[in-house]
């Protein structure tokens, strides 16, 4: 990706993450990423669903990587998973609970409105699902077990990160965790 276009994606994906789709203009992204207003339309003909696409795309990339870098260091899948709930607890009070799940952010704006990032954003959940679930597998848990317990990893995750923002604490990513855990642990062989 082109300096100009990827200082554009990755302002697009900060403002998106704090303010949401709806909440971020064309003409602050540009200047976010300090790139001419031309450039967007250059780069991205199709406007700012184009860019939202991509945004989506390049974002759940890069946090997908967390999986590896949350499970890898690890001992065991429990304590991966006590390890991710606990991080992400972490990155919301030293944001001040502004940076929680940029997916989940336009996903819960758009799901019902724009068909494309509806699927941009259903395709990086599975992504995402799909890891885990390897994960818990790798782990000795049947495949069919592992991906249900993935889903509601996933599910119990986003979940806690909007009661979080809401309440401005970190009670429920600590007891949506607690519950993951024990679902893993008493899963195992």
């Amino acid at each position: 990706m082109g300096d100009t276009k990827e200082r554009i994606v990755s302002a697009g994906a900060t403002l998106f993450r704090r303010q949401g789709y709806t909440g971020t203009g064309v003409k602050q992204i540009v200047a976010e990423a300090k790139a001419p207003f031309g450039s967007l339309y250059h780069f991205f003909p199709g406007g700012k669903e184009q860019l939202g696409e991509e945004v989506v795309r390049w974002s759940g990339a890069l946090y997908g990587r967390l999986v590896d870098a949350v499970f890898d260091p690890a001992p065991d899948v429990v304590t991966a998973l006590e390890n991710a709930f606990a991080g992400a607890a972490e990155t919301l009070v030293d944001t001040d609970y502004a940076d929680a799940c940029p997916i989940a952010t336009i996903a819960l704006e758009v799901a019902s409105s724009n068909e494309t990032l509806r699927q941009a954003t259903a395709d990086v959940f599975e992504s995402w699902i799909a890891a885990i679930a390897d994960r818990l597998a790798a782990a000795g848990i049947p495949a069919d077990r592992a991906r249900d317990l993935a889903v509601a990893t996933l599910s119990a995750l986003e979940g806690a990160f909007i009661l979080c923002r809401a309440t401005r604490s970190t009670t429920p990513l600590a007891q949506a965790g607690a519950m993951v855990v024990d679902a893993v642990r008493r899963a195992l062989p």
